[in-house]
Order: C-alpha cells, then sequence, then structure tokens
C-alpha cells in the first residue's frame, strides 16, 4: 500500500527526505513519516511421514495448478500461530512440527509471504469452505502439480529437499 493522504489526519502528504531512506511519504501536519506497507503472509509446505506433501487446489487462486495452505496473518498472531491456524482451519490437520524456510515477497499483490515447512501425521482432509479440494502428492511427483517458479513451488522444493 502507497500512502497519498495520512490514515491519521487526512492531509496530502509530501516528500521528505528521511536519512538514509531518501524521499518518504511524509504528514507534516502530524510530523509521521508514512513507508509503503505490505501484508504479512504465512505459506506452508505441509508434509506427513510418509514423504508426502498436503496440496490444496482453491479455484479462486488457481484454476491451473494446487497450491500450498497459506494466509494473512492477524493482528497480535505470530507466523507461527498462523501457520498452525491456517492449516487447522483449511485442511483439519494439526502441526507436529514448524520450521521457517525463508522469506518470500510477492509484490504484484503487495504481500510478503514468510515460508515454513510443517509436518503433520497423515490423516483425511477435513477442508474448510474457501478449500475446494485437498490431495496428498508424493515428494517425487508434487512439483509437477504446482506453478513451475511460483512461490509455491519453491517453498516445495526447498522443504522436500531438506
Amino acid at each position: 500500500m502507497k500512502f497519498t493522504y495520512c490514515p491519521h489526519c487526512g492531509s496530502r502528504l509530501i516528500k521528505k527526505e528521511i536519512g538514509d531512506e531518501g524521499l518518504i511519504p511524509y504528514c507534516d501536519k502530524c510530523k509521521t513519516p508514512l513507508w509503503d506497507m505490505f501484508t504479512t503472509c504465512i505459506i506452508c509446505a505441509v508434509v506427513n511421514e510418509e514423504d508426502e506433501v498436503a496440496l490444496i487446489w482453491q479455484g479462486y487462486v488457481s484454476q491451473n495448478s494446487y497450491v500450498c495452505v497459506a494466509g494473512i496473518m492477524k493482528l497480535g498472531e505470530s507466523a507461527e500461530d498462523a501457520a498452525k491456524r491456517e492449516i487447522s482451519e483449511e485442511t483439519g490437520l494439526e502441526v507436529i512440527k514448524l520450521e521457517y524456510i525463508k522469506s518470500y515477497p510477492f509484490e504484484r499483490k503487495e504481500m510478503l509471504m514468510l515460508g515454513y515447512k510443517a509436518t503433520v501425521k497423515k490423516a483425511d482432509f477435513k477442508l474448510s469452505e474457501e478449500v475446494d479440494s485437498a490431495k496428498w502428492f508424493k515428494f517425487d511427483d508434487v512439483l509437477s502439480h504446482i506453478k513451475e517458479g511460483s512461490i509455491a513451488w519453491q517453498l516445495v522444493k526447498t522443504a522436500i529437499e531438506k
């Protein structure tokens, strides 16, 4: 999100030199710099003890490939709690172990996605209304079901190589 007006007082922002950050949107009335913002999200490669990855199908996200469990962090929620919550909500699976992999900037949607490998016990899925279907894929086949080069593809590739 790029600010044009101050979200606190509604004044039009000016550009002001802020240290070595360069010209930053600034509210001269509130004396507040307003850096561009992004939404922080989690994305998870959900794996089980049988060397399988759980992928979900969400028609509103992609019509061509499966995706990883992902979601937006809520205010006051840690990334780890958000990952566990999203996995539980979307698949009905309980996380046993959570390992941070890396962050992925998703500029097109102004998001920063924090990637995790989440270990669960294999079980039947209990899907939320926002998930059309879910399926377990073997490590040696999973990448062919994800859009090559996507954040999900990169995360799953890293998770199964670990």
